[in-house]
C-alpha cells in the first residue's frame, strides 16, 4: 500500500465472512523445519506477506532449494549436513524477530561465517539472552553494534562446551523456541533449562508441536526443562497446511462483536495450537457472543462492552486488540502482565498509551500492564461530525490494525502508514471494508 494514510468513516455494522491468511509463527517455523529436515516438503497456505519473505530470501541465500508454485512453496531441505551450502552470507532479516531469533541458533549450530542484520528496530530488540544459551554450546558470536542487540556476526562454532543449555524465559518466548527448533538439527542431545517463569507458553506449545511434525519429539519437565536426544533429526512430514493467523483473527472477531455480527472468520479454530484463539474468552468476558468450530469462529454482539481486568500473558498480540476495546466500555480496563510488548516491533505499551489518549482515554502505563479509562460520552451521539482521530503506527503493523476498530465509535479515524500491515496482513484494509458498513 502507497498511500501515506487511510482515513476510515465511522462504521456501525460488520458482519460477514472472511478467510484468514496464514500464520505467521508457523509459516516462519514451517520454513525453517523444512530447510533443515531430510527431504522435500511442501508448505500449503503460507502466509503471503514481509516477514515470511524475508525468511524465504535468507533460505535461498544460503542455498536451500525453494520453488514456488501456485502459492504452494516445496522447501527441499539439507538434512544432516549439519551445514548449509553457503558457507557465507549476509542476511537483511528486516523487522521480522520469527525470522531473525530461529537464524540465528540455526546458523549459530552450523560451519559458515553469516552477518544478520535488519531495520533499525530490530536493532533495538534484545536479543542476547539467546546469544548467551548458544555460545553455552560453543557458538562464535558476536555482537557489530551494541552488546544484547543485533546485528550479529556468526563463525563456525567452536567445539561443543556444555550439553546444558541455560535461557532465560522472561523476555522473550522466541529464544526458547529458536534453541528447540535448532538443536534437533546439531544432532548431539541438549539439555535446555528454563531460567525465570516463561511468558507466551502457547507459542512455545505450538513450536514443540510443529518440530513433532518433523519427527523429533522433545522431553518436558514442564516448563522448567526440555531434552533433545542425541542422534535426533529431522524428516520432511511431506505436505504441511499452514492454518489461519489466530492473531490476525481477533480484529474480525471484535468487529464481529462491536458491529452486531455475525462475523465469521475461518482458517482458526477450537482445533488450533495458536494460543490467540483464546481471545474469544476475553470477547466473551466483555459480552460478545462467539462460537467456535474445529476450523472456524464467529463472533457477534453489542454496544456498550464489560470493562475487564485480565491477565493477557498467554495472549500478547491479541491483548492489543482488547486494549482498543477498552475504548468501548462501560469502566475502567486492564491488561496485566504484558511486558514483552516493550520489545516488539514497537514499544507497544507506550504507542498504544499515547494513541489511545488521543481519544479522550485516560491512560496508564507500567512495566507490564496498561489501565484504561474510556472517555467519558465516548459512545454517546454527535450533534456534528467531529474531527477525525489522527492514529500514528510506529511501523506496526498490529498498532495500524486494532486501531481500525476505533472506527466503530462516532469519530473518524485516519491511520498513518497503513502500509506497515504488510509485514503480516497486506491486504488487510481492503478486508476490512468489505465486512464493514
Amino acid at each position: 500500500m502507497s498511500t501515506a494514510a487511510i482515513a476510515l468513516p465511522a462504521v456501525r455494522r460488520a458482519a460477514g465472512t472472511m478467510r484468514l491468511p496464514g500464520s505467521k509463527s508457523i509459516s516462519n517455523r514451517t520454513l525453517l523445519l523444512a530447510a533443515l529436515a531430510r527431504g522435500t516438503t511442501e508448505v500449503r497456505s503460507l502466509l503471503q506477506a514481509d516477514d515470511t519473505r524475508v525468511m524465504l530470501e535468507a533460505l535461498r541465500a544460503l542455498g536451500v532449494g525453494v520453488e514456488s508454485h501456485e502459492g504452494h512453496y516445496r522447501i527441499t531441505g539439507i538434512g544432516g549436513a549439519k551445514g548449509f551450502p553457503v558457507k557465507a552470507a549476509k542476511l537483511f532479516l528486516g523487522n521480522a524477530g520469527t525470522a531473525f531469533r530461529p537464524l540465528t541458533a540455526a546458523l549459530a549450530l552450523a560451519d559458515g561465517r553469516y552477518e544478520l542484520s535488519g531495520v533499525p528496530r530490530m536493532h533495538e530488540r534484545p536479543i542476547g539472552d539467546l546469544v548467551t544459551a548458544l555460545r553455552q554450546a560453543g557458538a562464535n558470536i558476536d555482537y557489530r553494534g551494541h552488546d544484547g542487540f543485533p546485528p550479529l556476526v556468526i563463525d563456525a562454532r567452536s567445539p561443543r562446551e556444555s550439553s546444558v543449555v541455560r535461557v532465560r524465559g522472561d523476555v522473550s518466548s522466541q529464544f526458547l523456541s529458536a534453541l528447540l527448533l535448532a538443536f534437533p538439527w546439531s544432532g548431539a542431545g541438549v539439555r535446555i533449562e528454563v531460567e525465570g517463569e516463561l511468558i507466551s507458553k502457547p507459542y512455545v506449545e505450538l513450536t514443540l508441536g510443529l518440530i513433532e511434525q518433523f519427527g523429533v519429539t522433545v522431553g518436558r519437565e514442564g516448563w522448567r526443562a526440555f531434552t533433545i536426544a542425541p542422534g535426533s533429526s529431522y524428516a520432511s512430514p511431506g505436505v504441511v497446511d499452514v492454518e489461519g493467523d489466530a492473531s490476525s483473527a481477533s480484529y474480525f472477531l471484535a468487529a464481529g462483536v462491536l458491529g452486531g455480527g455475525p462475523l465469521r472468520v475461518e482458517g482458526v479454530g477450537s482445533t488450533s495450537r495458536q494460543g490467540d484463539v483464546h481471545f474469544a474468552d476475553v470477547l466473551r468476558a466483555m459480552g460478545g457472543r462467539v462460537t467456535t468450530g474445529a476450523h472456524a469462529m464467529e463472533a457477534a454482539g453489542s454496544l456498550p462492552l464489560a470493562p475487564f481486568d485480565l491477565d493477557m500473558n498467554l495472549i500478547p498480540d491479541a491483548a492489543m486488540t482488547a486494549a482498543v476495546l477498552a475504548l468501548f466500555a462501560t469502566g475502567p480496563c486492564r491488561l496485566r502482565n504484558i511486558a514483552s510488548w516493550r520489545v516488539k516491533e514497537t514499544d507497544r505499551i507506550a504507542a498504544m498509551a499515547a494513541e489511545l489518549r488521543k481519544f479522550g482515554a485516560t491512560v496508564e502505563e507500567g512495566a507490564d500492564f496498561i489501565a484504561v479509562t474510556p472517555p467519558p460520552g465516548f459512545l454517546a451521539p454527535r450533534s456534528a461530525t467531529p474531527a477525525p482521530v489522527s492514529v500514528d503506527t510506529y511501523d506496526d503493523h498490529r498498532m495500524a490494525m486494532c486501531f481500525s476498530l476505533a472506527s466503530f465509535g462516532p469519530v473518524p479515524v485516519v491511520i498513518n502508514d497503513p502500509g506497515c500491515v504488510a509485514k503480516t496482513f497486506p491486504d488487510y484494509f481492503a478486508q476490512f471494508a468489505k465486512l464493514v458498513s
